[in-house]
């Protein structure tokens, strides 16, 4: 179903006149709006219905395009559908939806992921899968189904039947959700089900084989036709047929869920009718979803208790009549006033004040005045799509083939209009763009048959008719044509023409008249035979390749949008889209992974720090008490040493002479051995030093090897994140924030194609500012409420933006300067809810935003290098494009014969 500002759209009920009218007048004419099978009492009903649905402002559900009107996003999302139903496999589609079925999940990732894992290793009946053989993979048909044995045996013994039904013991577990995935895997294997299947040969490879002798190609075509059984290890199925992405726009196409609390999921009536899903709630489950809404709602019911308190006013009664002596007694004490519960933080950010003594403290009161000069923002509506032109380009680049450029030389690029000087950016870009639109569906000469429509009225002085035969010439066969990016893309104009005339309609593109007459005729003026002083004006045929670079900047912004617009519905944004939310998968467990052994490290870190400080503590008391006991021990011999010296002289008396030296010789003798063994004693405590030393100097390199360790984990987490963010810009846009008055935050820089680091590690900027996105149309209507109910938005938006610094509703802003960016960001509140988001997003980011805002006010004052080289006839204006940059801006990724 088409939304329309993130809603769907409901359609318009019979008013009970005409349910009335049905029963007393059922021949009463009335008007019936056949698409949508609406039915209006009235013309101006039906007229007012049909003015809102012709309004660009609705979106494709299924593919995310916006900027159509309901009829346009309608025919998008069914030939999505078709295509989707066409490749996704019949035999899992009844199952699926069994499974789906009255399932109470909240989120819609949830439900897939449960699909996904209970259905990727089971397969059915007549199902087309690849199979592995020998290294080679070939296409085959399932042909029959073996479940366990264990599964039959248990079916034959129950004495109810003698004879198991084999289609309901293939995969009975599969279709129960509520079982956990271990439960139902141990229960009813789908490691232990063998599969009899038949091998087809791909027509691809036969042609091959047909044409080429190669013994690969006759090995493979000998497998054709046979029988083999196998287990879902060696099966798997197409990714274009059965993958995440897939399997979300199937179950969002087939099933649907009410709003409120603990709604189940529920497959539509029609779809459920065809696959035989049963479309009676059971009783067991619907007593289990009214538990479980019953307990949802009283789990908000006391949370908002706890957040708002008690209702304390009560509805005023009547007085009643009071007794004559009753007036004598004494009026009763007032009521205890209530005290206001306090804010718990973060709070609505309109319910944040900042406190006088912050003010005074220096806080910043008023949020920096941002710039409203923005690229054509002299053209209504011209800097919006210009922004969303650029983005597109950038972010899908590497499926374009397009290489990245920044917004100021997209801007330049457009302003150029030097016809005898092209610009290689403007080629590569429509000529890329070209190549994408020739892979998407359209129909012959739409717009030629627009313009011979009554309707259509002449533009510069061009009839539709002229228009139409001037067309007729030029770029025929605009989708064979090869654009060479050696040869400077040369015919890209022409083969422009030739696009538009097959792809665009008023409805699509109401800028398409005007845009083929610029391109296909070029005014003239030329003096009347009669004067020599009167001019007139008439126009005559042009050239493409010299008229479109003097088309109005105006005109070129809107074709571009047109021609990005659809190209997003091509097969090879869809396929990079897809794989991008794989990688996006991928990530994420990698980050897991990271900071699990990061954490992991960061715990070895710390028991080793641990370590070497009892090391350092048990060392010192060590060495204090081995020098005491060293010394100890010296005494103890010295004493040991004179004893036995003096025994040894005593007996020896009958030499004097020898005994006088022997005498003298003892008193040196101790002192000799005592320096000896303290000596020893020294040596042994120096290799003990050694040993603790060595034992430290490891335990340090291990420490810095393990904080290295926790570096390059840091490191790969940055960029991850700066990885991430490249990716899901791919899938969607989405803004850094919003402030207190929902102003958006935008910062385009790092995504899709895009990098923040350049290999080097220098800055890399893409837009080099923040820009600043007034209210939407919704969040408007919750300001204007609360100044209904409290009167001081509009005081505190004249306080706290200033009165230039107030954005209207989708009004757009820019901050060029470094020091704006950091003034906004203390501007910010972190006691809001919004803004305690956005300023945790922003300080994430901001060293990279304010290098790249210093980046682009460098490179913008940065003098221009003129090639000294080039001296010739052209003109001024050509030499004076050579010097700019968007001039030197080559498309590294282009290839020869596409882009």
């Amino acid at each position: 179903m088409p939304t329309c500002r993130r809603k769907r759209v409901v359609l318009t009920e019979p008013s009970p006149t005409l349910l009335e009218a049905l029963k007393k007048d059922p021949s009463r004419d009335v008007f019936y709006l056949e698409r949508t099978g609406e039915l209006f009492e009235t013309y101006d009903t039906y007229a007012s219905r049909m003015s809102f649905y012709r309004q660009k402002q609705f979106q494709c559900e299924v593919t995310g395009k916006s900027g159509l009107n309901y009829f346009e996003a309608l025919d998008s999302e069914e030939l999505e559908a078709r295509t989707m139903h066409s490749r996704f496999p019949e035999p899992l589609k009844a199952p699926i939806l069994k499974a789906v079925q009255w399932q109470v999940i909240g989120r819609l990732d949830h439900l897939i992921e449960a699909v996904y894992e209970r259905f990727k290793d089971r397969y059915f009946l007549d199902e087309r899968v690849f199979v592995d053989i020998q290294g080679e993979r070939y296409y085959a048909r399932v042909m029959q189904v073996f479940p366990p044995r264990s599964s039959l045996v248990a079916s034959t013994s129950s004495p109810s039947s003698s004879k198991p039904d084999e289609e309901d013991q293939i995969h009975k577990l599969a279709s129960d959700l509520k079982l956990p995935v271990k439960d139902a895997n141990s229960r009813d294997d789908p490691q232990k089900y063998l599969y009899k299947i038949q091998i087809h040969e791909d027509t691809k490879e036969k042609a091959a084989a047909a044409v080429s002798n190669d013994k690969l190609d006759a090995e493979k075509s000998k497998w054709s036709g046979s029988l083999m059984e196998v287990q879902c290890s060696s099966m798997s199925r197409d990714r274009l047929t059965f993958s995440k992405s897939i399997l979300r726009r199937f179950i969002r196409d087939c099933v649907d869920r009410d709003a409120a609390v603990a709604s189940p999921w529920v497959v539509k009536k029609f779809i459920a009718d065809k696959y035989g899903v049963g479309s009676i709630m059971p009783d067991e489950t619907r007593k289990g979803v009214e538990n479980l809404k019953k307990g949802e709602m009283e789990k908000r019911k006391k949370a908002w208790e706890e957040k708002e308190g008690p209702n304390a006013k009560k509805q005023k009664k009547e007085p009643e009549p009071v007794k004559l002596k009753e007036l004598a007694k004494p009026p009763p004490p007032p009521p205890e006033k209530k005290k206001k519960k306090p804010l718990r933080y973060p709070a609505e950010d309109m319910d944040v004040m900042l406190p006088e003594r912050d003010k005074k403290a220096g806080a910043k009161v008023q949020r920096p005045v941002p710039s409203k000069e923005l690229p054509f923002s002299e053209i209504p509506g011209a800097f919006e799509s210009f922004l969303m032109a650029w983005n597109y380009l950038n972010v899908y680049g590497v499926p374009l083939h397009l290489s990245t450029f920044t917004l100021d030389e997209f801007e330049a690029a457009i302003r150029h209009n030097a016809n005898d000087q092209p610009c290689a950016l403007i080629a590569e870009i429509h000529a890329t763009l070209i190549y994408n639109l020739r892979t998407i569906s359209f129909t012959r000469e739409t717009a030629i048959s627009c313009l011979l429509d009554a309707s259509a009225d002449p533009v510069l002085c061009v009839n539709p008719e002229d228009l139409v035969n001037a067309m007729s010439e030029v770029g025929n066969n605009w989708e064979r044509v090869p654009l060479r990016a050696a040869e400077g893309r040369e015919g890209w104009e022409v083969a422009l023409v030739g696009c538009l005339s097959d792809l665009a309609s008023p409805e699509a593109f109401p800028l398409y008249q005007h845009v083929l007459t610029c391109l296909l005729w070029e005014p003239v003026r030329f003096k009347e035979p009669s004067t020599s002083t009167h001019w007139q004006d008439c126009v005559q045929r042009g050239n493409p390749s010299e008229r479109y670079w003097l088309m109005p900047v105006e005109y070129k912004i809107a074709l571009l949008s047109f021609m990005c617009g659809l190209s997003i519905s091509s097969k090879a944004i869809h396929l990079h889209m897809e794989s991008c939310e794989e990688q996006l998968t991928a990530l994420r467990k990698e980050k897991i992974e990271i900071n699990r052994a990061k954490k992991q490290t960061v715990e070895e870190i710390a028991n080793l720090t641990e370590g070497q400080k009892k090391d350092v503590k048990d060392t010192s008391n060590g060495t204090a008490s081995t020098a005491n006991g060293n010394g100890s021990t010296i005494d103890q011999d010295v004493e040991m040493q004179d004893s036995s010296d003096l025994s040894d002289g005593g007996l020896d008396s009958g030499a004097t002479s020898e005994a006088g030296s022997a005498a003298g010789g003892s008193t040196k003798r101790p002192a000799l051995r005592g320096q000896s063994l303290r000596r020893k004693a020294q040596a042994k405590s120096r290799e003990i030093s050694r040993s603790n030393a060595a034992s430290t100097r490891k335990a340090a390199a291990d420490l810095r090897k393990l904080e290295e360790e926790v570096n390059k984990s840091d490191r790969r987490l940055e960029a991850i994140e700066r990885e991430f963010r490249k990716l899901l810009g791919c899938i969607r846009a989405k803004p850094m924030g919003k402030d207190r008055f929902h102003n958006r935050i935008w910062w385009f820089d790092g995504l899709g194609s895009g990098t923040l680091v350049a290999s080097g590690g220098g800055t890399v900027w893409s837009t080099g500012r923040v820009f600043i996105q007034g209210p939407s149309e919704l969040d408007q209507d919750l300001l204007d409420k609360r100044e209904a109910e409290d009167g001081d938005v509009k005081k505190r938006r004249l306080e706290e933006e200033g009165p230039e610094g107030i954005l209207g509703v989708d009004e757009w802003a820019v901050y060029s300067e470094p020091e704006q960016v950091e003034e906004l960001l203390a501007w910010l509140n972190t006691k809001g809810i919004r803004e305690n988001a956005l300023k945790n997003n922003m300080t994430k980011w901001m060293a990279h935003i304010t290098s790249g805002v210093r980046k682009r006010v460098t490179d913008m004052n940065a003098p221009q290098k003129v090639p000294e080289a080039r001296r010739s006839s052209r003109s001024k204006g050509a030499q004076d494009a050579n010097r700019e940059p968007y001039m030197s801006w080559t498309n590294r990724r282009a290839t020869n014969n596409a882009p």
